[in-house]
C-alpha cells in the first residue's frame, strides 16, 4: 500500500481540505450537500455510487465533524446528513 502524503502543513487551503476531507467522494458529498441533499438515497442516486462506500463515507464525514447524522423517521429508522459549521467551512474552497 502507498503511504498517503499529508498536505497539512501546505499553504494551499486546497490542499489543506483534501487533508482533512480524505478523498474525492467525500468532496463530491459536500458538494452535494451544499446543493441542499441531506438523505442517503438522494447522495446514492445523483453520485451512482456504491451504498457500502457511501455508508463510510457519510460515518467518516460524520466522525471528522463535517456533518451531523440526525434522525428524521423512525419506524424505519431513516437518518439524514446535515452540514455542521466546520462543514459550512469548506464552501469557499469548493467554490474555488
Amino acid at each position: 500500500m502507498v503511504a498517503r502524503t499529508s498536505f497539512e502543513t501546505r499553504p494551499c487551503p486546497i490542499a489543506r481540505s483534501l487533508d482533512e476531507v480524505g478523498e474525492w467522494w467525500s468532496i463530491l458529498l459536500l458538494r452535494d450537500a451544499f446543493q441542499g441533499l441531506t438523505r442517503f438515497d438522494q447522495f446514492q442516486k445523483c453520485l451512482d455510487i456504491a451504498p457500502n462506500i457511501l455508508t463510510r463515507r457519510l460515518n467518516s464525514l460524520v466522525e471528522r465533524g463535517l456533518f451531523e447524522k440526525r434522525a428524521y423517521c423512525e419506524r424505519p429508522l431513516r437518518h439524514e446528513y446535515v452540514l455542521t459549521p466546520k462543514g459550512r467551512d469548506f464552501r469557499p474552497v469548493l467554490l474555488t
